[in-house]
């Protein structure tokens, strides 16, 4: 579950450049201003905060991900025990568990899909992928 180094604030303004005409900079900044107002990423923000004080998720995460380099490591060497085999198994089943995690994981993933939908109307709007364009990187 990637996290992003620090999550935007609602309300704080978007940068201005120099290249940016100000129709242009309102719009986009009238968009970010809502998308981190809409309930997909109110959601997410407040699963995020609650993954960030919940010690036991943390401790889950970085045992599971211990665990994982250490079985691919075996595995090259081929010394996998059934031992090992379940032992990742029982945390995987602890992480899949974990009500913090899934709250993260699902706001997470309903915050992708908003913004999918965002991108799919602007594409149609625009008739090209906003998406890709977004990406395009410029001089």
């Amino acid at each position: 579950m990637p996290l992003p180094a620090a999550p935007p604030a609602v309300g704080d303004a978007m940068p201005k450049t120099k290249n940016f005409p100000p129709e242009l900079y309102e719009a986009t900044d009238g968009l970010i201003q809502n998308l981190l107002a809409s309930e997909p990423f109110l959601a997410y923000q407040k699963s995020r905060e609650q993954f960030k004080s919940d010690s036991q998720a943390h401790a889950l995460i970085e045992r599971l991900s211990a665990l994982q380099a250490e079985f691919r490591r075996q595995q090259t060497n081929g010394s996998v025990t059934q031992m090992d085999i379940d032992e990742l198994r029982t945390v995987q089943a602890q992480v899949q568990a974990n009500a913090t995690l899934i709250a993260h994981a699902s706001t997470q993933q309903g915050a992708v899909n908003f913004l999918r939908e965002i991108n799919q109307e602007i594409s149609q709007l625009l008739g090209v992928d906003f998406a890709i364009l977004a990406k395009q990187k410029t001089c």
